[in-house]
């Protein structure tokens, strides 16, 4: 009875904290679905793209160049996806971005089909994927909240995240078989119609959206409709992202912590990691693959547990706390003796920094003035994506100057410093949004 007391809103009911719990609403269960669908599709294209340029006529230089074709707008483009999500809607910015990326994936597909790999066919396509994946990312956080009520928004946030991460596991299988059997084309034909799925639920999301832009009557409050129609804000809201930089505190800690994080966990990963695999533990690319993929298995529990909890009173200390830990972690990773132990140690990591990420989303979505959630998210997503080049960088002449395992103490001391810096300040640490 208490149950049922709590999903009619009765006043007075202790509420059932479930990860499920969102998927009753019928406009979050479809972007679920539709970003799991279009994850997944990414994951084969990670697979089918590298195998295709190399397989015909591309060497390493071509691959290259076509993955920083797009990396570079892709990062670029955050800032003007979270602009766009606030003065036009997240639901549009995300519509036009992903029929964007279906029609270049789908043009892809078309030449690979043709076979033509010429660069000057790749470099363009890289281009619009990269720029249409930088529009979308802010959008895809700023509509949760207009999804779900807040208390529902932190596992909402954590079905989000469950899905794209077991859609990073599995995709790239899926993708290695399609590969492997039918062809790099097909996988690309594959991730252009999942780009289409991804479409068509944000259309039956946005349906009583359009129908009010035609001169529909009013939705009726507490509907879909009516908390999609929130979602876009009137312009002349006052405030403005200058003013959030020069006047919060809490959102500059967040900005240092979440860069930190990032030039630690980015070299690591992509530089330091592979090299201790391969010269302390001995492991070839399957070992380091796995190690790799407990990242992922981590990042699927953490998320589980963040949306099975209740979003908490001090989301500061618990972002600080989960960080933190998820690099003292790292730090002994080189010296725990066997690739299962690094393994180990990776999982745990991904658990922590999955679920204080949860908590900080969640946290930020519901401070942030509404007339810029969009630009809010931006930044934060671009303090993390823009960073990975320097992290790389960084990564790469501390292991070529002093070696991989001492890569790992010394990255982690960093992150963990500028944690301790951030919880000097008692604005951070007493940070609330109750």
């Amino acid at each position: 009875m208490a149950e049922l007391e709590a999903e009619h809103g009765e006043q007075g009911t202790r509420r059932r904290w479930t990860l499920l719990t969102p998927l009753r609403h019928r406009a979050l269960a479809l972007l679920v679905a539709g970003q799991t669908v279009s994850s997944m599709g990414d994951g084969l294209y990670a697979v089918a793209l590298p195998w295709y340029v190399l397989a015909h006529h591309g060497g390493s230089l071509v691959l290259a160049t076509v993955l920083a074709a797009y990396g570079v707008p892709r990062a670029v483009l955050i800032p003007v996806g979270g602009t766009l999500s606030d003065r036009l809607s997240p639901w549009s910015t995300m519509v036009g971005a992903d029929v964007t990326r279906a029609v270049a994936v789908g043009a892809l597909a078309g030449f690979a089909f043709a076979g033509r790999a010429e660069i000057g066919f790749l470099l363009p396509i890289a281009v619009l994927l990269g720029a249409g994946q930088g529009l979308f990312m802010p959008s895809s956080q700023a509509i949760v909240p207009a999804l779900v009520p807040v208390e529902d928004l932190q596992p909402a946030n954590a079905l989000v995240t469950l899905g794209n991460e077991l859609a990073s596991m599995f995709g790239p299988l899926a993708g290695g078989v399609v590969v492997a059997t039918v062809g790099a084309d097909v996988g690309f034909a594959i991730d252009a119609g999942s780009f289409l799925v991804s479409v068509a639920t944000l259309l039956a999301i946005g349906v009583g959206r359009r129908a009010m832009a035609d001169g529909a009557p009013a939705a009726a409050p507490g509907s879909e409709e009516a908390a999609l129609e929130a979602a876009s804000p009137a312009p002349t809201a006052p405030g403005s992202m200058l003013g959030v930089l020069r006047h919060s505190a809490v959102f500059r800690v967040v900005l240092m912590i979440t860069v930190a994080a990032n030039l630690c966990v980015g070299g690591m990963l992509q530089v330091a990691l592979p090299v201790l695999v391969r010269t302390r533990f001995h492991g070839g690319a399957g070992g380091f693959g796995f190690v790799v993929a407990m990242f992922s298995v981590g990042a699927v529990v953490g998320a589980v547990a963040a949306g099975s909890a209740k979003a908490p009173a001090r989301p500061a200390l618990v972002l600080s706390a989960t960080v933190g830990a998820g690099l003292a972690v790292l730090a002994v990773l080189p010296y725990l003796g066997a690739l299962w132990g690094a393994a180990l140690a990776f999982g745990v990591t991904g658990l922590a920094l999955s679920f204080g990420n949860l908590v900080s989303i969640t946290a930020f979505q519901r401070w942030a003035p509404p007339h810029l959630l969009g630009r809010i998210m931006g930044l934060l997503l671009l303090a993390s994506v823009g960073v990975f080049p320097i992290s790389v960088l960084l990564g790469g002449l501390i292991v070529h100057g002093l070696g991989p395992a001492v890569a790992f103490p010394i990255a982690a001391a960093g992150g963990v410093t500028v944690i301790l810096l951030g919880l000097t300040s008692p604005t951070w640490r007493e940070f609330s949004v109750a």
